[in-house]
């Protein structure tokens, strides 16, 4: 049975930093994409950075230069380390298990999500 359990949200003021992580299990961990996404009050899920099993990252533009996705195969963790953080960050944050051979916003699996709320 996939599981995918986040932790390391919070509240936190704009400019500050927080890492989540994401432990994985059920799966062969190292042969998969892993994703982030997130919800916002009242808008829909966002695809926000994804990493492939070799460690190629790509990551949204609302993002880009603030936000780090890594991972480590020998722990099964993926993990996102946000800094500069901003208001408009605010949102649950999921991690996603990515198909074989799909694009990182295409999920299967997801966890419960952790909250990020970033005061202004």
């Amino acid at each position: 049975e996939v599981q995918l359990v986040e932790s390391g949200g919070g509240l936190v003021q704009a400019g500050g930093s927080l890492r989540l992580s994401c432990a994985a299990s059920g799966f062969t961990f190292s042969s998969y994409a892993m994703s982030w996404a997130r919800q916002a009050p009242g808008k829909g899920l966002e695809w926000v950075s994804g990493i492939y099993g070799d460690g190629t990252t790509t990551y949204a533009d609302s993002v880009k230069g603030r936000f780090t996705i890594s991972r480590d195969n020998s722990k099964n963790t993926v993990f996102l380390q946000m800094n500069s953080l901003k208001p408009e960050d605010t949102a649950l944050y999921y991690c996603a298990k990515v198909p074989l051979g799909r694009l990182p916003y295409e999920y299967d699996y997801w966890g419960q999500g952790t909250q990020v709320t970033v005061s202004s």
